[in-house]
């Protein structure tokens, strides 16, 4: 039985059913849809694995995961497009930061360039810096398909798919698990859970003591102006800062054809909080509960408080780009919508950086798969059914 039918559990789904014909493999989703949170909220870039620790999982995952996400979505019509992108080195500054990054991508088997500021211009004319890094095996599509196309995979396959079934409560019994949900009772001699949002509370319900906690952030978009799309071609993102735990805000040309910008990262008032008017009191009260979050926020006060300015300022939204193109303006955007990205945070109120896989007998538990989980979700899927033993 898999919790949760995002595009994790839908490709772990899958995998079961193809590497071991005659199972009977069951998906648990609580929402109307499949995908409903962080997949259908994502950018749709298939990552490369430039930015990941070599030798980690995110780095091994997500390079393999680009190359069979790519070829999923050309063996079943659903729109890609390997597009590339650029990481710009806004400043001198930022120079020895993006040299970093050019050896671990290096070291992480990944074909990039660097570039002066005339080569940048030529896959970006409105761009400025100092240098930049080009990515050629970064891609764009529609994870909403993707996952669309897999419980179309996993229906005509025989899997039982239910969706509006919220598990509530597990009952342990000596053949497995009996899962009482909101759409009747399911019995399962195997547990993986792919719940995200709600994964740690999935793994209490389970019996384990999860050794981190969820903390919703939630990443806030604006798009460009249909007028102004032009001034972006493809995907060009700023050098990161190791000190802070997130991107920044990039530029991203969507497979629609749209131009989104963001995003911001903020502290989300409920695990499924896409607005600031979206405050669920008990979970809330779960996060500013956790010494963790106390711990993690006394580390990035001042970065946190900038996020929470930027989210209200679409000024301060558009100077965040202008970094990277000056042609922006405020004028040029307009909301975009939101995701919530499920971090796990640790009780010393360091963020997971990896992904995070924990196991006991009979259950998976998948704690942490923010970015790159959906490039990497048919890699993350054939290393959760290796962990099952036969």
């Amino acid at each position: 039985m898999v919790v949760g039918g995002g595009i994790v559990g839908l490709a772990t789904a899958h995998r079961l059913l193809t590497e071991r014909p005659g199972a009977t493999v069951t998906v648990l989703e609580k929402e109307s849809c499949w995908g409903a949170h962080q997949t259908r909220h994502n950018s749709g870039v298939i990552h490369a694995g430039v930015y990941y620790t070599p030798g980690s999982l995110k780095a091994r995952l997500c390079r393999d995961g680009n190359a069979s996400m790519i070829r999923f979505c050309r063996d079943h019509g659903i729109a890609v497009d390997v597009c590339g992108k650029l990481i710009v080195a806004a400043s001198e500054a930022e120079l020895p930061r993006l040299k970093a990054l050019y050896q671990r991508a290096v070291a992480n088997g990944l074909t990039v360039q660097l570039l002066d500021p005339a080569q940048a211009r030529e896959y970006e004319p409105h761009v400025r810096c100092v240098a930049a890094l080009h990515v050629a095996s970064t891609a764009i599509t529609d994870f909403g398909a993707v996952c669309d196309t897999l419980a179309r995979l996993l229906q005509e396959a025989g899997a039982r798919l239910w969706l509006r079934a919220r598990a509530y409560r597990f009952v342990p019994r000596s053949h497995g698990l009996v899962v009482e949900t909101t759409a009747g009772e399911v019995t399962a001699d195997v547990l993986i859970n792919c719940a995200g949002l709600h994964s740690d509370r999935v793994a209490r319900l389970a019996g384990l003591r999860p050794p981190v906690k969820i903390i919703p952030f939630r990443g806030e978009y604006h798009q460009l102006v249909p007028a102004r799309r032009y001034l972006v071609r493809n995907l060009i993102y700023p050098v990161p800062d190791p000190q802070f735990p997130f991107l920044g805000v990039h530029l991203t040309r969507m497979i629609d054809g749209s131009v989104h910008v963001g995003p911001n990262a903020v502290l989300a008032l409920a695990r499924e909080g896409y607005r600031w008017s979206t405050v669920r009191p008990g979970d809330l009260t779960d996060a500013v509960g956790y010494p963790g979050l106390w711990r993690l926020a006394r580390r990035h006060l001042r970065y946190g408080a900038a996020e929470v300015r930027r989210s209200w300022s679409r000024r301060r939204f558009a100077a965040s780009v202008a970094r990277l193109v000056p042609a922006i303006e405020p004028a040029d955007l307009q909301p975009a919508g939101s995701g919530v990205r499920a971090q796990a945070v640790r009780p010393d109120g360091t963020l997971v950086d990896d992904f995070l896989v924990v196991t006991a007998p009979g259950q998976v538990h998948v704690l942490n798969a923010p970015s790159p989980a959906a490039t990497s979700a048919l890699e993350i899927a054939r290393y959760l059914v290796n962990l099952i033993p036969t």
